[in-house]
């Protein structure tokens, strides 16, 4: 049942039970388990074998898969270092200092949209590390966390997959480079190449615009709406009857021994050190070459945020641990305690984050991604719509296996076949709407990684972020959608490109007034 339509049953059937049920592992589960039993054909002993075997190769892939567990004890220890920052006092402190600064919900939330464009470098890395440092600022303001993962899901992968100097640019990169080399493309560099395709990737471009006019109004809609009236008014910044992951379920003493610095060193350091980390390995796998893109496109993310939490944590540790002078309640007891706490918070995302490598092998396995390639390239499609049709292909690919990179993998190399055949000078184009594409579906799916981290950066329920998420995605996608449509009917970028600008504008203005209507009517 390889490479057919039944491949789009185990991914469909997951997300539509996520959506159901509420269950994420649940959802899973069953989408893994349909996946093995279709790819093995309904035989019993081997789909057994193959679950054991998807499992397997999340921790051990002709040895140990050493980039999974680094970025799983990554997760942990981050939980680890949120405890520590909780029991020392330094959430507190940080918090009440915010509050002197920053004195607005306003502020607030425009804080935490530039913190996701500062730390571009990798997606993973941007989504935990802004929803700590964010947290205690958003959460004095009584912000949702619904919001503050939207704002750090929609900063993260949309900044990533347009900056050169990331994980993402660099692997990008690398397949622009070999794109180019297969189709005898000189007109641009690789880099070149993909610094002018930022301006081309519509749904980052709508992405962002609405984060910052979301976070300059107090304009929301649909289920967003009832988290921030919720949080507002109750003081209730998520739903506590649902699991969150991140969230911390441990009881420690009120601390008013607590600096800023507690909170703000080990958070710090985890920046730097990873920062340094992936500078290091960089330099070092490309054979000492000292060339920015050169160690981006060779760093070792994983190994670098390992290295970035272990020495975040140890801090955090010895931060709580000097204050046995000082407070006559700081124990050994409570290091442990929050130690448990810390990885007891992180858990829910581990199991998730685990389940969705295994429905991922699985459908690679199925061959859905090839499936639903196959249908561009087996059609005659007219070239005004080619950049508009793979970016609504890009991003059901990437919704229903969960990766964006797997789409990149797959559609980059296809788009280009298909357009240098046509019309070749609209290759950028079209590989601007294979990224927007995949980004865009990344941000819808309940079963990527992406937004499992950011749910878990924010502290929150995942599906309830999903569900805020998803008006304001359509809403960017569909404007991308028509703006690609243009741009191939039109052959031309910059009217393609002026296109979106006043579409934007046009939701910006009803968007406002009905905003201010909703004002003057409370």
């Amino acid at each position: 049942m390889e490479n057919t339509i039944y491949s789009l049953v185990p991914p469909l059937l997951a997300i539509i039970m996520v959506l159901v049920t509420k269950r994420v592992i649940l959802s899973l589960g069953v989408g893994i388990v349909s996946a093995a039993l279709l790819v093995e054909n309904f035989a019993p002993a081997n789909s057994l074998l193959l679950l054991w075997e998807s499992f397997r190769t999340s921790f051990w892939e002709e040895g140990i898969n050493a980039s999974n567990i680094y970025i799983l004890l990554f997760i942990l220890m981050l939980g680890v270092v949120t405890a520590f920052v909780s029991l020392s006092g330094g959430s507190t402190a940080f918090a009440a200092w915010a509050i002197k600064k920053i004195k607005t919900r306003r502020g607030s939330k425009l804080l935490t949209a530039f913190l996701g464009m500062l730390i571009f470098v990798d997606d993973y890395f941007n989504a935990l590390a802004v929803g700590q440092i964010a947290r205690p600022i958003t959460d004095s303001h009584r912000i949702s966390r619904a919001k503050l993962s939207y704002f750090i899901d929609s900063t993260s992968a949309p900044i990533c997959v347009v900056s050169p100097v990331s994980s993402w640019g660099a692997f990008l990169i690398s397949q622009l480079g070999v794109i180019f080399a297969t189709h005898a493309v000189t007109a641009y560099t690789p880099l070149e190449a993909f610094v002018l395709m930022a301006p081309m990737n519509f749904y980052v471009l709508a992405t962002l615009a609405i984060v910052f006019f979301l976070a300059w109004t107090d304009f929301d809609i649909m289920e967003m709406k009832k988290h921030e009236k919720r949080a507002i008014e109750t003081g209730e910044l998520f739903d506590s009857s649902k699991p969150n992951p991140g969230n911390l379920e441990g009881n420690f003493p009120e601390n008013n021994y607590g600096k800023v610095v507690d909170l703000v060193l080990p958070i710090v350091s985890l920046i730097v050190v990873t920062l340094f980390a992936m500078f290091w390995t960089g330099y070092r796998f490309s054979g000492y070459e000292l060339n920015l893109f050169v160690i981006f496109e060779n760093t070792d993310v994983p190994f670098s945020l390992f290295i970035g939490g272990l020495v975040a944590t140890i801090l955090a540790i010895v931060l709580y641990v000097r204050q046995f002078n000082t407070n006559p309640e700081a124990s050994i007891n409570l290091v442990w305690k929050a130690i448990v706490t810390g990885i007891r918070s992180m858990l829910p995302a581990i199991f998730i984050l685990i389940f969705a490598w295994s429905l991922s092998f699985l459908i690679n396995a199925l061959e859905t991604g090839v499936f639903l390639a196959n249908l561009v390239t087996d059609n005659n499609i007219p070239v005004g719509v080619i950049p508009a049709l793979l970016f609504v292909l890009t991003a059901f690919m990437a919704f229903a296996t969960g990766s964006s990179w797997g789409s990149f993998g797959i559609l980059l190399p296809i788009g280009a076949s298909i357009i240098m055949a046509i019309e070749p000078e609209l290759i950028l184009p079209v590989l601007s709407a294979v990224l927007a594409g995949a980004v865009f579906g990344d941000h819808c799916s309940p079963i990527s990684d992406t937004t499992i981290m950011s749910a878990t950066g924010a502290g929150v329920n995942v599906i309830d972020h999903v569900i805020t998420q998803l008006p304001y995605a359509i809403t960017s996608a569909v404007i991308a959608a028509i703006g690609y449509l243009v741009l191939g009917l039109s052959d031309s970028i910059l009217i393609g490109f002026v296109s979106v600008i006043g579409m934007l504008i046009v939701l910006f203005v009803v968007w406002n007034a009905k905003n201010k209507k909703e004002m003057e009517a409370n």
